[in-house]
């Protein structure tokens, strides 16, 4: 097991989510809060809420948002039409910046960001334009995700990794300072011969590509995973290999909850080496995998919102969480992660940027040694 060495913080309820949204909730102190009695001042009626993700559409983000508009709209004050719109590029960059740009503090436009919108911000990419510690969280999720390869490989688990270790496996990747450093690194460190092929305009994009034939290994994030990934093994087209696991509550690595019968990540290494990986390539990996997967997702409104919008919108998460339907659909939608708002979402806004110094340095490094992407301020 690893921990990671903010202990303070992962015994705050933030990590417990590693679970991050695991059902252990209630037991961390940060399970469904009866939500505080607000005024009446906000009302949406006959106005659209757009719900902007800066993905193409299929992806674990898209299926996300797609999941809980209709939620918000039904519990926004005046149920409000929630729209989705997604805006692809860069990694979610184009979309984030459009966003900064033009989004008025008024709950009229929210943005869905991922963890390959806050990568490029903490590397210090110099396409960002956003600040992103400045928005205001009004729900946030985390998740996890699952490695899988094409069943051609003829492996049947990650206890037969070695039999593939030289052999050339071509993964899409969004980019270099996405969401998809988790992966990337995380093969390098099992040492996998893996070629990323850079500019996917998303995850769906890349799980496409792999349907195709046209890439023979891939991860895709809980929920599309679920959607999209599942039926392709069920009909023997791929084999999982691995979940990236979840923390608990003491930031120790475990087992995803969604996906109990997968190693995580550190054992399908230890499997594959003979020990538990160790050193500061690992170090970086486990910072940006805490940052990137228990603080995946988050549902951000401009910094100057004002308390009574974010009040609505935390409201609404609090009724939603309660609807019959919302508690029978989410288990095959999300998974077993939990949305969180008020404190806990703000606990886990933290985390999303809290990769040390140390680790964004490393990666900066190997980054540049890799793939010659410089990064350097």
């Amino acid at each position: 097991m690893t921990k990671i060495d903010r202990r303070e913080f992962l015994g705050s309820a933030a990590l417990g989510l590693g679970g991050l949204g695991l059902g252990g909730l209630g037991g961390l102190g940060i399970g469904v809060v009866p939500a505080p009695a607000r005024g009446q001042a906000v009302d949406f009626a006959g106005r659209i809420v757009e719900l902007i993700i800066p993905f193409k559409e299929g992806g674990g983000s898209d299926t996300w948002g797609r999941f809980n508009a209709p939620f918000l709209s039904r519990y926004l004050p005046g149920q409000p039409t929630v729209v989705v719109r997604n805006v692809p590029g860069g990694n979610s960059i184009a979309g984030a910046n459009r966003f900064a740009a033009r989004a008025r503090p008024d709950g009229l436009s929210v943005l869905g960001t991922s963890a390959s919108t806050q990568f490029p911000y903490l590397m210090d990419d110099p396409r960002v334009r956003y600040e992103y510690r400045e928005w205001r969280v009004l729900m946030a999720y985390g998740t996890g995700g699952v490695a899988y390869v094409s069943s051609d490989l003829g492996i049947s688990d990650a206890t037969e990794l070695g039999r593939i270790a030289d052999q050339e496996l071509l993964y899409g990747s969004q980019g270099p300072t996405s969401l998809d450093l988790v992966p990337v690194l995380g093969f390098k460190l099992l040492g996998l011969n893996v070629r990323p092929i850079f500019g996917m305009s998303g995850r769906g994009a890349g799980r496409l590509a792999f349907e195709r034939g046209e890439l023979n290994i891939d991860y895709q994030t809980s929920t599309a995973y679920l959607r999209n990934v599942v039926p392709l093994i069920e009909q023997g087209d791929a084999v999982p290999l691995f979940s990236w696991g979840a923390l608990d509550a003491g930031g120790n690595l475990i087992r995803d909850p969604t996906f109990p019968d997968l190693p995580h990540y550190g054992e399908a290494y230890e499997r594959l080496h003979g020990e538990p990986p160790t050193g500061p390539g690992w170090e970086s990996w486990f910072a940006f995998f805490t940052a990137g997967f228990p603080a995946q997702k988050l549902l951000v409104a401009p910094a100057d919102t004002p308390d009574e919008i974010v009040g609505a919108y935390e409201d609404a998460v609090h009724a939603m969480r309660a609807d019959p339907e919302y508690i029978a659909r989410k288990p095959a939608a999300l998974g077993a992660y939990e949305q969180v708002t008020g404190p806990a979402a703000q606990r886990i806004y933290e985390l999303a940027t809290d990769v040390p110094q140390s680790a964004r340095t490393w990666v900066r490094t190997w980054l540049k040694d890799e793939f010659r992407v410089n990064l350097e301020s």
